[in-house]
């Protein structure tokens, strides 16, 4: 039949085709899954490498904030401290005093107190102690002076100041080592005010005595000013200590040290300024004398010769 005809398929005279087109369709299905696996393993590390790099810039971000704030603190305390010791006001509290209360601290330091049952009050300010100190200075200037010792340079002003402030500073913070040892209540500034203030004693009698040179009067300044002075700080720090080896040790160790210091002042001091003069300059030397020039004798012959050649000339 034609119909039937016409529905055969020609099997041999059919492209071959679609046997491919399933095969192309298979590996173009294997590279999308291999395409699809790449970008899983692809996104999988840049997740990786994103954590990663989250961690390390997490740690980096909190390395800057943590130098950052040690920065800020050092920076303060840095400020903090310049300002501490660049700003004078700090000292404001020790020197503002009114003469009248200078004046009653100086007679105050020579009476000595009688009741050492409690703390006795020690004025906290130092105003009064380093004008003490500078008129030690003075006072030991002019003994070297009046005693005719030569100045030199401005060697003795160094020595002076350094003797003066030497002893002031530094007894009074070997006195405070030694109170802290045998547990006084009392403080560095406290120390520095109470010998201070015993300096009153020592400007009185070397000022007497370097004006009027007799050896038994600085034996009784000695010992009755310079006596009172001490034991009016005597009596301050025993009513500030507990335990009597401990009132023994600190205050004998404090008597003996300010009486000695007016000995040497007085006896000494002016032998050891010339010894160090010496040293450091040579022994005195003779004042230096002013001698005549020898003028070489000319002879009468040149003299008349030149008079006459200025007449001429005339």
């Amino acid at each position: 039949m034609q119909g039937g005809g016409s529905a055969v398929i020609d099997m041999e005279n059919m492209d071959d085709t679609s046997g491919s087109s399933f095969e192309d369709m298979g590996e173009m299905h294997q590279r999308m899954k291999e395409e699809e696996e790449e970008e899983g393993e692809a996104g999988a590390a840049e997740e990786e490498d994103g954590e990663f790099l989250g961690v390390k810039g997490l740690r980096g971000q909190l390395g800057r904030q943590v130098a950052d704030q040690v920065w800020q603190v050092g920076k303060r305390q840095a400020s903090k401290a310049f300002s501490l010791y660049a700003n004078i006001d700090i000292l404001r509290p020790y020197f503002d005093v009114e003469p009248v209360q200078v004046r009653a601290r100086l007679l105050e330091s020579m009476i000595p107190v009688k009741m050492i049952s409690f703390p006795q009050k020690i004025a906290g300010e130092l105003y009064g102690p380093l004008m003490l100190v500078f008129t030690l200075v003075a006072i030991l200037l002019h003994g070297m002076k009046t005693s005719d010792t030569i100045i030199r340079e401005g060697t003795l002003m160094g020595t002076a100041i350094g003797t003066c402030f030497g002893y002031w500073l530094g007894v009074s913070s070997f006195i405070y080592f030694l109170a802290y040892l045998c547990n006084a209540q009392i403080t560095m500034v406290q120390m520095l005010s109470l010998l201070g203030y015993g300096l009153f004693g020592h400007c009185i009698t070397l000022f007497v005595t370097y004006n009027i040179h007799f050896h038994s009067l600085f034996y009784i300044f000695w010992l009755v000013v310079g006596g009172l002075s001490t034991l009016r700080m005597v009596a301050v720090l025993v009513s500030r200590t507990v335990g009597h080896t401990q009132r023994l040790i600190l205050c004998g160790t404090l008597a003996a040290l300010h009486m000695l210091f007016l000995l040497y002042l007085h006896f000494a001091y002016h032998k050891v300024v010339e010894g160090i003069l010496d040293t450091l300059e040579g022994p005195n030397m003779p004042p230096f004398q002013r001698v005549a020039r020898d003028i070489p004798v000319v002879s009468n012959a040149i003299l008349n010769t030149t008079a006459k050649a200025v007449a001429l000339t005339l």
